[in-house]
């Protein structure tokens, strides 16, 4: 029979095992699609407007699409996530039915495929409302779906913040209102800026919603009621074109300026939440 400490160093090199092949897996992903990209990234390939021909192809419009992509989904998502939590975690009646439906309908949002987003938005937004193919379907679309990220994270940063922080502001005389503005949404921020970035994150990767609400215009939009062609859609055009090297070149090209975006993202996510931690307490 093995004694304890054996137990234990087994385990202990199990989860190390499990850790160091997580990470070597992601290195050689990372390594695999940056070898054959970052040889095809440079100044022009960024800023050069797209074309189906030629070798001068750009990604400079699909830039720009994902930015305002971005942009919009967070204008519409973050007040309504971050005020339905506010909702849950200050005013709501703890255990009442109308949390319980709210937090059981925000949990099956969360479980949903994101092809079914896209369906729904092609349905709702694109026919039913005549958007069209345009940044706002697109925008709505993702907005519906990073909603659960953003209540989610929302709410458990507000309930982290210290009960007593919450009793010195009505002792002192605060009103509702005043100590959930001033008191417990400055302390909650690193968790609130966490959950808009990391929504960010979730608004570039997808494609499917994005592909059946917003088109894939590989033009430069003028207003968020023209049709875009974000990175993922162009990296799924590209990998459903790959007739010629070049299609192979561009495919892992874009796919390099992908992972550097997203890898950047979480960077971010880290500073500013270490920043707002630093700055609360």
């Amino acid at each position: 029979m093995m004694t304890r400490d054996n137990t234990d160093k087994l385990l202990t090199g199990l989860i190390w095992g499990s850790a160091i092949f997580t990470m070597a897996f992601l290195v050689w992903i990372l390594a695999y699609i940056i070898s054959n990209g970052l040889a095809h990234v440079d100044w022009g390939f960024i800023t050069n407007n797209y074309t189906r021909t030629g070798e001068e192809s750009g990604i400079w419009p699909m830039i720009m699409g994902t930015i305002y992509m971005v942009i919009v989904s967070i204008l519409i998502a973050g007040p309504i996530g971050i005020m339905t939590a506010i909702y849950l975690t200050e005013y709501a009646k703890p255990g009442s039915k109308l949390v319980k439906v709210i937090r059981f309908c925000t949990e099956s949002l969360a479980g949903i495929p994101s092809i079914i987003y896209g369906l729904f938005g092609l349905t709702f937004f694109v026919t039913i409302l005549g958007l069209g193919f345009s940044i706002l379907s697109g925008a709505l679309t993702l907005a519906i779906l990073i909603l659960p990220v953003i209540i989610r994270t929302t709410e458990e940063a507000i309930i982290a913040v210290p009960l007593a922080y919450r009793e010195a502001s009505f002792g002192l005389g605060a009103s509702r209102l005043y100590t959930v503005w001033r008191v417990i949404l400055p302390s909650a921020m690193p968790g609130i800026v966490t959950s808009l970035i990391l929504s960010i994150g979730r608004i570039i990767g997808e494609s499917a919603p994005v592909f059946l609400t917003a088109g894939t215009a590989y033009l430069m939009p003028d207003s968020v009621m023209d049709s875009i062609r974000t990175l993922t859609v162009h990296l799924y055009m590209l990998t459903t074109e790959l007739y010629t090297q070049h299609d192979w070149d561009m495919a892992f090209a874009t796919a390099t300026v992908l992972i550097v975006v997203v890898l950047g993202i979480n960077l971010i996510t880290k500073l500013i939440s270490s920043r707002f931690s630093k700055a609360t307490y």
